[in-house]
């Protein structure tokens, strides 16, 4: 939490730095804190609020609150976010709307300020109206991942679902219930998922992955939806089987779950260990309780608790070893958020249990 205080702060405008990146990018024409992420931003709001109650630190409610606020200052005419850093040409992203909705939604609740709610109301109606009548997304996609449909928008149905709870509109609770129902008809019974990668479908990531699975349980949750709940746990119980000794699992996969990557995506281990505490919560089975606590034991072997460099100490690389595929030479603001998400949902369900 106090690497990503440092990354909000280095963002310089109210959002958070997507990243400390090691090397010179061309693209972000620098190294070290690249530019203000509003997608990430966007869910990162939550977890500051979750981490004020637990620690009882009110300045986390106020960077919070900023971070909202700029949310609404840089949200497109059309009710839209942004693809890609503020830097970065505005183009309107599905995926990137769907995750801020999580920061308004949570914002309004905690605050009441009906600029909150005026924001996640035009980003909502914005995915309904954007959205194919099968319940996919075909349009506006970000320009940095393949285009096309991509399963993984379960987690912009569960942002929609949220944004439903405080909008009070049918309209988005419908349009978010039409995808997660085309998201079903898109797995196979191995519980893999189809069209589930930024960049390859053939071996998606863990990250992917893992918002796929995140969306749909979370959703079911909402919902009382237990098909939705079943395919999410579907591909959690087979990655239960994939938990390799160290407690680590592989950042990409096949279609018969077999390994596809040497490397770790520690943002999807982070997320994995989340469905599986998120499923212990549900079924009692202790099983995902003692695996997403392996994972994140896991994950914390690879974090830096003492380096000089306030862009490296207590971030989470995108891939371990860090020259991984997954954001290479980089310590990436949502890796650090799902860590940190991990970590309370642990402390939370197993507070007597020392590490």
């Amino acid at each position: 939490m106090e690497w990503l205080c440092r990354a909000h702060d280095a963002g310089g405008d109210g959002g958070v730095a997507r990243s400390y990146l090691l090397r010179f990018s061309r693209a972000h024409e620098r190294s070290g804190w690249l530019r203000s992420y509003p997608e990430t931003t966007g869910y990162i709001i939550p977890t500051f609020y979750d981490y004020a109650a637990h620690a009882g630190d009110a300045s986390y409610l106020a960077r919070a609150e900023t971070m909202a606020r700029w949310e609404a200052s840089v949200q497109m005419p059309s009710g839209a976010v942004q693809g890609g850093v503020i830097s970065f040409a505005p183009v309107p992203a599905i995926f990137n709307t769907g995750q801020v909705l999580f920061g308004w939604a949570r914002a309004h609740r905690e605050t009441g300020a009906p600029a909150f709610l005026e924001s996640a109301r035009r980003a909502a109606d914005f995915l309904v109206e954007a959205q194919d009548p099968d319940g996919a997304w075909r349009r506006h996609g970000s320009t940095f991942a393949r285009p096309g449909v991509n399963l993984y928008d379960a987690r912009t149905a569960w942002g929609l679902l949220e944004g439903s709870l405080v909008t009070g509109d049918p309209r988005h609770r419908a349009a978010a219930i039409r995808n997660l129902d085309y998201v079903l008809t898109r797995q196979r019974g191995n519980g893999w998922y189809e069209e589930c990668c930024l960049d390859d479908n053939d071996h998606p990531l863990l990250h992917t992955i893992a918002y796929t699975m995140e969306g749909l349980l979370e959703s079911g949750r909402i919902l009382d939806e237990p098909r939705y709940v079943e395919a999410a746990r579907r591909a959690a119980d087979a990655l239960l089987t994939l938990q390799r000794a160290d407690g680590g699992l592989p950042g990409r996969f096949d279609a018969s779950w077999r390994p596809a990557a040497g490397w770790s995506c520690l943002t999807g281990d982070a997320q994995t260990s989340i469905v599986w505490l998120r499923l212990f919560e549900m079924t009692g089975e202790r099983r995902y309780l003692d695996s997403a606590r392996r994972l994140n034991r896991y994950v914390a072997t690879t974090q830096d608790r003492a380096s000089d460099d306030p862009g490296i100490r207590g971030g989470i690389q995108g891939s371990d070893p860090i020259f991984g595929e997954y954001g290479p030479y980089e310590y990436l603001n949502w890796a650090a958020k799902f860590y940190a998400d991990a970590l309370l949902h642990e402390i939370r369900l197993a507070p007597g249990e020392s590490w």
